[in-house]
C-alpha cells in the first residue's frame, strides 16, 4: 500500500470572471501517511485555492488528486462528501464551532453524521478526544463560553472524532496569539507522531511553518519548493 495519504498531479486552476485569472499552475505534490506539511507563501498565491481543491470542496480544475489512493476527480459530490466526512479532518482560522450547542455536541457532530458508531459511542469517542486536548472538564459549557485558544481545541477535537487520514488546516492559528499557537502547534505535532495521521495546513506564521516535517513554498499559483 502507498505510504502517500494524498497525491496531487499536475493541478491548474483558473477563475473566468470576467477574465481568465490561472490561481494554480501545474501543483504537484505528495503528503506521506504520518507527515506534518505546511504551505507557505504571499496572499494572492493560491494556497488557500489549493487545499479546497485538495479537500474536495473545489471541484472545478485540470489535473489529478488521489485520497488514500481514490482519485477524487470526477467522482459524484455524494462519494466526495463520504471522503469528507471519512478520510479529511478540517480545521480552519474561525472555529465555525455551533452557540447553540455545548462543546461535547459540537465535537459529536461529524461522528454522528457518519454514522459509523452509536450515539453513545460517539459520545465516549468525542471526550476521549477533549481529554487528550485538557478540554474535557468544558464538555457541558457552550461554545460561546470559551477563549479564542479554547474554541480552537474544540475545532481540532472535531476535526479528530471520525479517525481521518489527514487533517487539512487554513490559517489554523491566524487568531491566536503566540502562547496558544505554540498549543496549537504542539498538538499537531501530537497528532502525526502518535496517531500517524498526516497534516497539512497553510500558514503565513513562518516561525509556525519552520518547526513542521516539510515546507512547501509557493508563489504565483506554482510550487518553488
Amino acid at each position: 500500500m502507498s505510504t502517500n495519504v494524498l497525491e496531487v498531479r499536475k493541478v491548474s486552476k483558473s477563475f473566468h470572471d470576467p477574465v481568465t485569472v490561472p490561481v494554480l499552475r501545474e501543483v504537484s505534490l505528495d503528503v506521506r501517511r504520518g507527515e506534518f506539511v505546511s504551505i507557505t507563501g504571499k496572499s494572492g498565491c493560491g494556497k488557500s485555492t489549493l487545499l479546497y481543491i485538495l479537500s474536495t470542496m473545489d471541484t472545478d480544475y485540470e489535473g489529478e488528486v488521489a485520497i488514500d489512493g481514490e482519485a477524487t476527480r470526477g467522482l459524484p459530490g455524494s462519494r466526495l462528501a463520504e471522503i469528507r466526512n471519512e478520510k479529511i479532518g478540517f480545521v480552519f482560522q474561525f472555529h465555525y464551532l455551533l452557540a447553540e450547542f455545548s462543546v461535547l455536541k459540537n465535537v459529536m457532530l461529524p461522528g454522528l453524521k457518519l454514522g459509523r458508531y452509536s450515539e453513545e459511542e460517539v459520545e465516549h469517542r468525542a471526550m476521549e478526544r477533549l481529554r487528550e486536548l485538557d478540554m474535557h472538564d468544558h464538555a457541558m459549557k457552550s461554545a460561546n463560553q470559551l477563549s479564542g485558544g479554547q474554541k480552537q481545541r474544540v475545532a481540532i477535537a472535531r476535526s479528530l472524532i471520525n479517525d481521518p487520514l489527514i487533517i487539512m488546516g487554513d490559517e489554523p492559528t491566524g487568531n491566536l496569539d503566540s502562547r496558544n499557537s505554540d498549543i496549537v502547534f504542539d498538538i499537531f505535532k501530537h497528532i502525526a507522531s502518535q496517531h500517524r495521521q498526516s497534516l497539512l495546513v497553510v500558514t503565513h506564521d513562518n516561525d509556525f511553518a519552520a518547526r513542521t516535517d516539510r515546507t512547501i513554498v509557493m508563489d504565483d499559483g506554482r510550487v518553488l519548493s
